[in-house]
Parts: C-alpha cells; structure tokens; sequence
C-alpha cells in the first residue's frame, strides 16, 4: 500500500511539471470522395472479384501465370518482407508484457583481513565456534522482472503500429502478385503478336518475290526497265531482313517471360491459333468505390496511414513520464547445503521508478513533429493512390473503347489493301500501272497488316490491364 501511494504521488507530480508543455495531436482526415461511376458507365459487378484462373481461360497462358506466381524471385521477397513485419509486430507486442528471467550464479571473494568487511568477518561466528569461511564462497539462484507500465498507451499504440505495417506489407505482397500475373498475361500477348507478325513477313516476303519474277519477266520482255528489277529486289531484301528483327524481338520476349517465370533461358509454349482470331476477354467494370476493397495497393496505403497516425500516439506519449517496475527474489549462501534453508537464505527487492523527459525534449519535440510530417505524408499517399486507381481504371476502359473502333477500321483497311495487290498486279501485267504502284501497294498491304497485329496485342492487353486496375489477380 506504501508503495502503491509513492508511485501515485510521484505520477501526479511528472504530470504536474509536463502537462501543460505536451503538443496536441492534430489529425486530418483523408478526402476520398470517388465518383459514382466511370464516366458513363454503370455495372455493380466487378471482374476483380473472379480469380485469376477464371479470368484468362487460354490453357498455356494459365500454366505460366502458376509457374510465376510458385517461382518469381520479386513475389518471394515481398513474402521475406511479411515475415519480417510479423517479427516486428511480435518484439512490439511482447514489450508490454513484463521481462521475467532466471539467473544462477557461482562465486568466491577474499578480503583483506585489515578491512571493515575482513575484520568484521573474522569476529563473527555463523554457529558457535565456526568463524566466516574465508575465502567466502557464493551461491545462488535469482528470478528478475522488469515491467515499463503502459499509462498512456504508447506501448499498445506501438503494437498496432507494427501490426498495420505488417497487414501493410500481405496488401504489398498482393499488389506485387497482381502486377506480377498482368504482366505475364501482357508479356504472353506481346509474343504471340510477334508470332503472327513473323509469319505476315514471311508471307509477304513470298508475295514480293512473285512480283520481282513478274518484273523481271516483264523486263526480258522490253516492257520495263532494269529500275523496276532493282527497286523490285530491294523492297524484297529489306522485308525478309524484317524477318530476323522479329526472331530477335521473340528471343528477348521469351528472355522477359522466362525471368517473371524465375527460369533460365527456354522455348514458351503458347497458343499458335491465328491472332486475329483471338476475342478480347470480357471485363465488367464495376463502380468507383468497390476500388477501396479490391485494390491492395489501396489497402496498403490506408494501413500504412494508421500506423503513422498512431506513430503519433507514441511520439507524443515520450513527453509524460514512464513508470517503471522492477523486481527479484531468489535464493543465496555461501554453502549449497544452506541454499534452501528457509528463509535465512531468502533474499527480495521491489522498486518503482518514475522518469520523466527534462534537458532533452528539444529532440522529443523533433522526433514529433517529424511523426506528424509522416503521417501527413501517408494522408496525402493514401489520397494521391486512390485518386491514381481511378484514373488508370477510366483511362483503361476508354481504351478498350477505342481500341475496339480502331482494330474494325484497321480490318477494313487490310481488306481494301490486300484486294488492291492483286489489282495493282494485274494492271502492271497489262501496263496500265507502273511498278512504284505496285510497290507502294505492297508496303502499304504489309504496314496495315502488322499494325492490325499492334492493334489486337493492345486490345488483349487492355483488358488485361481494366481486370489489373480494377484490383483483380490476388485473390
């Protein structure tokens, strides 16, 4: 009871001498206000809901969005970086339990006989007729506790300090995931395209060779010159030279596919069906606020916010005392024998300390004010994500949109070029045309073609890129 009523008295006197100088905790609230809708477009169903799985339903393309998910190096370091905020949370968490531990201990002493101790010692008796034992052996067993007193909650608010990074560093992992598997799709795509790009340069190549025999033949007849061969020959030189800039493109592309897969160089198995005949994958968009919930890196801006708030909390509780309870009880003598004879060998202590901030709070102030920068640094973070999401997702949509016009006049015009090399041939056989139309004919054909390609890899990609922004692979 003594000691109960000395530590309330010295609590009351810390606060007394700190109270008035503690700094107010200022907080400002995030303005999240989302829109209703995406522009004009309104669905309550959200594709981010559907697992990965569900969602791209090209077999080939599903086995290696599994391999990279098992063996990406950049996933597998995010899972290192949950497993240290987890200890993190655990040291936080055991700091507001009380420190118990155990000692054992052995020891000798000799004193000088001609010291207060020595002298006393050498005229003492333990029992009748036995003197001090010297040298003085030492024996004992001794449990220690110590126990900071959570008052002001600094020691709870650190806890949930490091258990937000923690749900801050699963919501990390799930953003990585979900960047991880939209860039393998996009990677898996942009091989493809250059599968059928290969394949329009090869065709196009032939279709050029059979004009150069045309011109030549044309040539032997009087009925051209020997411009025409060469410009004829070089237009078929420089297409097949395309040729070996897309292997080269593929190689890299497999190369980039192989590191997401966290594998060394090897061929990709894919999908050698005709590109254009691949439909874009269906998408719903849902509405603005379900972003909140399906967008991990949403959710791990809004917990890192709340660790900075409370990171705060602990700043500001520096500025009151700390009270402090420690003690020890234990058994000692100078013979084993006597170790546990009770309770001459008893030994105890209980104390209670009181601390409080005086010649530093200058770096107390410093370190709060540095807390609060911080947790306005997580609002402003926290603002600036969520208003990003939206945008992607609106920007993402309308280019579905105009991707999807785009890719039909880009059809069009292939069919209206490839329609005019035959008609452009079968004027130059009958000299109505000359051979730069023809050229130009076939160029024009061959650019359409491969931008049509273009055309639908960003299409694929596109949706791939809404079913990322709208926060869907991670779950």
């Amino acid at each position: 009871m003594f000691i109960c009523k000395r530590l309330s008295w010295l609590l009351f006197t810390g606060l007394a001498i700190v109270g008035c100088k503690v700094p107010k905790l200022t907080e400002q609230n995030a303005n999240i206000a989302l829109p209703k809708t995406y522009d004009t477009l309104q669905d309550s169903l959200s594709s981010a809901n559907l697992k990965w799985q569900q969602f791209f339903t090209d077999p080939y393309l599903v086995r290696l969005i599994d391999t990279a998910i098992r063996n990406n190096q950049e996933l597998q370091i995010t899972l290192q970086e949950i497993e240290i905020a987890r200890n993190e949370a655990r040291i936080k968490n055991s700091q507001i339990f009380p420190s118990v531990g155990v000692k054992v201990g052995v020891g000798l002493e000799k004193v000088g006989r001609y010291t207060s101790q020595g002298a006393g010692d050498a005229s003492t008796d333990m029992t009748e007729g036995k003197p001090v034992p010297d040298p003085l052996a030492d024996f004992g067993i001794m449990a220690n506790a110590n126990w900071e007193v959570d008052i002001w909650k600094k020691l709870h608010d650190a806890k949930k300090a490091a258990l937000s990074r923690y749900l801050a560093t699963i919501e990390g992992r799930n953003f990585v995931l979900t960047n991880l598997i939209a860039e393998v799709a996009n990677t898996y795509y942009e091989l493809l395209a250059l599968d059928s790009q290969l394949g329009i340069v090869r065709e196009n190549v032939k279709i050029q060779t059979d004009a150069l025999r045309v011109v030549k033949a044309q040539k032997d007849a009087g009925r051209t010159n020997e411009l025409a061969v060469k410009k004829f020959n070089a237009e078929v030189l420089k297409t097949s030279s395309m040729e070996f800039d897309i292997r080269q493109q593929i190689v890299e592309t497999e190369n980039r596919l192989n590191l997401l897969l966290g594998r060394y160089p090897k061929t990709i198995e894919r999908n050698r069906a005709d590109f254009t005949g691949l439909s874009p994958l269906a998408v719903k968009n849902g509405i603005p606020s379900q972003l909140l919930a399906n967008r991990p890196d949403i959710q791990q801006a809004e917990q890192e916010l709340k660790a900075a708030k409370l990171d705060v909390k602990v700043a500001r509780a520096e500025f009151y005392p700390s009270l402090g309870i420690s003690a020890g009880l234990g058994l000692q003598a100078f013979k084993p024998s006597y170790l546990f004879t009770l309770p001459e060998s008893m030994l105890y202590a209980i104390a209670g300390d009181l601390a409080t901030p005086i010649i530093n709070r200058g770096a107390i102030k410093a370190e709060f004010a540095n807390a609060n920068a911080r947790q306005i640094q997580a609002l402003y973070n926290y603002e600036r994500t969520v208003l990003n999401a939206y945008l992607e997702v609106a920007n993402r949509l309308s280019s579905i949109s105009n991707l999807e016009k785009a890719y039909d006049l880009k059809s069009q015009q292939v069919n209206v070029l490839s329609q005019s090399i035959e008609i452009s041939n079968d004027l130059f056989r009958s000299a109505h045309a000359d051979y730069f139309e023809v050229l130009m004919t076939q160029r024009d054909a061959l650019e359409a073609k491969l931008e049509l390609i273009e055309t639908k890899k960003n299409q694929l990609m596109a949706t791939v890129n809404v079913y990322k922004a709208l926060g869907g692979g991670w779950k």
